[in-house]
């Protein structure tokens, strides 16, 4: 009995706490999501899990844990904690983007850039609530909806809160359809949520592969703090649009992509231990997390019913909740609330263009970020 009761003792069963009983219980919401309402499961079943795995308790020393130097977890969370996976996962999508809708009808551009509001006001709450300058930028970052340059911002300005900050960037991620509809619907009318627009022309495949280098250099010029993220999802974009490395790019949309996701997801849940988690600074980047993704979906709405004050050709403003980074989900949310009003209103193709251009926008505002607070 004395050494059952050691045993116990040192294990698992004495270490556990209410708040491992918390986080493992958030850890199966998150896998119940993915898989009974189909939430993002590609995000949520590897972070749910990941949970589980970060918040079952043992005797320190072991090396084991995330935190622990040399663990297996520790070196696999590397990717997560100095920055490597993002620009991957750019890679990976910039593979997968078709910047065509935005090259058609340039003006649905900045749409994606008033999106990027919920960023520099969730920047300046932060700092209202006692966050200093990298930290809140890095909490702000949340509101563009995109996860992987929240962690590359928040391990390079805030990495005792990358953990909180990755589990609320990408549980607004997968909750976009649950967030976002109630936004659209009030703050645009049954008429404008009705207006049709016009089908845009399809740009010059010697447009499509230009695109990519000019953009990079663009961006990279204006905020050089984005170069690992922009550069790695151009040069992915280019791979798709150059027709000469159909290979290279099929790679990197499907089985480099994913076997990236299967570690960034895992990782970062299996760093949400209860004790490092569980604290009122988290709990207060959650709460700003939710407000600045509120904000950055309802900029861009009232920017497109701005924009058509002074436009022939209007824009259904629902496609200015595209305008935050979560691609393509932003964008099928947008024609799931329109369709609802006409099942024949099509403008998914329009969303993508805010959609692809708030992905560069929350990738240039994390390098402003960068540049100047570093």
């Amino acid at each position: 009995m004395t050494i059952l009761l050691e045993f116990l003792k040192t294990g698992a069963f004495g270490h556990f706490t209410w708040g491992n009983l918390i986080m493992i219980v958030v850890g199966c919401v998150f896998i119940y999501l993915a898989i009974s309402k189909d939430y993002e499961p590609l995000l949520l079943v590897p972070i749910g899990f990941g949970i589980l795995v970060g918040n079952i308790p043992f005797q320190a020393g072991m090396n084991l844990g995330v935190y622990e130097q040399g663990s297996v977890l520790n070196i696999l969370y590397q990717g997560v904690s100095q920055g490597w996976y993002p620009p991957l996962i750019f890679l990976g999508i910039g593979a997968m983007t078709d910047f065509s809708a935005m090259l058609a009808n340039p003006r649905l551009i900045l749409l994606g850039a008033a999106a990027q509001t919920g960023i520099f006001l969730t920047f300046l709450g932060s700092l209202a609530l006692g966050f200093d300058l990298k930290e809140a930028a890095a909490i702000g970052i949340i509101g563009g909806a995109d996860g992987p340059t929240a962690i590359f911002l928040s391990s390079q300005m805030a990495p005792e809160y990358l953990g909180a900050i990755a589990v609320a960037a990408y549980s607004y991620m997968a909750l976009v359809p649950v967030i976002q509809p109630p936004i659209i619907r009030l703050l645009t009318s049954r008429e404008e949520r009705l207006i049709r627009m016009k089908p845009s022309p399809q740009p010059s495949a010697r447009l499509r592969m230009i695109f990519p280098v000019v953009a990079f250099l663009l961006t990279a010029f204006i905020a050089p703090g984005s170069i690992p993220l922009l550069g790695m999802l151009f040069f992915g974009n280019l791979l798709k649009e150059s027709g000469v490395t159909e290979r290279l790019a099929k790679t990197a949309r499907t089985a480099f992509i994913d076997i990236i996701t299967i570690l960034l997801g895992f990782t970062v849940g299996t760093s949400t231990d209860a004790s490092r988690f569980l604290t009122p600074e988290s709990i207060m980047i959650f709460a700003l997390g939710a407000a600045s993704f509120a904000v950055a979906t309802a900029a861009g709405l009232v920017f497109a019913k701005l924009l058509n004050l002074v436009s022939k050709d209007k824009i259904n403003p629902v496609i200015g909740a595209a305008g935050v980074s979560a691609v393509p989900d932003s964008a099928r949310v947008c024609q799931m609330v329109c369709a609802q009003e006409d099942p024949d209103n099509y403008v998914i193709m329009q969303a993508m263009a805010p959609n692809v251009s708030g992905v560069i926008g929350s990738a240039v505002a994390a390098g402003v970020f960068l540049a100047t607070l570093m």
